[in-house]
């Protein structure tokens, strides 16, 4: 009895897991995110996360080139690595935000470090949220909602 008992819940769980995911509030096909990172490794891991969960996306290798492409793609969020040479995800941050055109975009910034210095940093430069690296599918997909749905109570405000 206990061993059947023990079958079924298994048989509920695994079907539950395999329950599809809730769609999200806007189709993901029609928004672009710009990922921004000096590791080929993190932008394919991230481009692949993203395709995969129907996002149109973007890639730059670091905060030169991401400016030149926010211009041109207007994305929809924009995850951006801290430590990248030449122009690092603060002072990238803190260009993007500044710009009349493109101050309202959202900005997570991607870091190995996850400290309270770092979070109040990004913060500061107006980075709306921390993603700790590596970072899982799931993390990855939450932030892009928790930052799909900001935007869309932000927007609701404004008019």
């Amino acid at each position: 009895m206990r061993v059947a008992q023990l079958q079924e819940n298994h048989r509920v769980n695994a079907g539950a897991s395999a329950q599809p995911e809730p769609p999200a509030c806007a189709p993901a096909s029609s928004r672009k995110v710009l990922v921004i990172d000096d590791s080929s490794t993190i932008r394919r891991t991230a481009e692949i996360f993203l395709s995969q969960a129907g996002y149109q996306v973007v890639l730059a290798e670091d905060g030169f080139e991401a400016l030149a492409k926010v211009g041109d793609v207007r994305p929809d969020l924009i995850f951006c690595d801290i430590l990248m040479p030449r122009l690092d995800g603060y002072q990238t941050c803190s260009l993007i935000k500044k710009s009349p055109r493109f101050h309202a975009i959202p900005v997570v910034m991607l870091s190995s470090r996850d400290g309270v210095f770092d979070r109040s940093r990004g913060r500061l430069v107006g980075a709306q949220d921390h993603l700790a690296k590596p970072f899982t599918r799931e993390a990855l997909l939450q932030a892009v909602q928790a930052s799909v749905a900001d935007m869309t109570r932000t927007q609701g405000t404004d008019s």
